[in-house]
């Protein structure tokens, strides 16, 4: 049977237990279908690019499916009918990644960096956070071409109008 990654972005307002029985859902269609999920990721509630039908988070789930055209046509199907269904992609792909994706080894390396405590732009030794130094730039005097300003000129202007 051919092999699929499906991912789909459920709405930001929903739990975690809804999105859990909507894959559990998802789940029983591919294989009354004849299919199988071979694994599940829940990659967390992430921040979008853009809005999605005035979301700006989504929860992010994703299912490695070894079943038929007609279970993905299926869920495909219903998950343009269900209102907490953001966004979905299919991809068929030759073999199914083992072990944690992607997504999932990125958390995990983020999780051992906060740990450690390194990382940021906080530690970086010298050079104190601040601003860069500018090296021989110079001062670069008025900006935009114009004269500085006169005050005693501006008077002037304006007692003569």
């Amino acid at each position: 049977m051919p092999l699929y990654e499906h991912v789909f972005l459920s709405r930001q307002d929903a739990s975690a237990q809804q999105v859990e029985e909507l894959t559990a859902q998802f789940k029983g269609v591919i294989e009354q279908l004849g299919g199988k999920v071979t694994k599940v990721e829940q990659w967390g509630v992430k921040t979008l690019s853009y809005r999605l039908r005035k979301n700006r988070k989504a929860h992010f789930t994703m299912l490695n499916i070894d079943g038929p055209a007609a279970a993905i046509n299926e869920i495909e199907r219903q998950e343009r009918l269900n209102e907490e269904v953001v966004r979905y992609i299919t991809v068929r792909v030759e073999e199914l990644e083992e072990g944690p994706s992607a997504m999932m080894r990125k958390v995990d390396r983020d999780r051992e960096r906060d740990e450690r405590g390194g990382g940021g732009f906080r530690d970086r030794g010298d050079r104190g956070g601040g601003f860069r130094d500018r090296g021989d730039r110079g001062d670069r005097g008025d900006r935009g071409g114009r004269p500085p300003r006169d005050e005693a000129s501006d008077d002037s202007a304006a007692t003569e109008a």
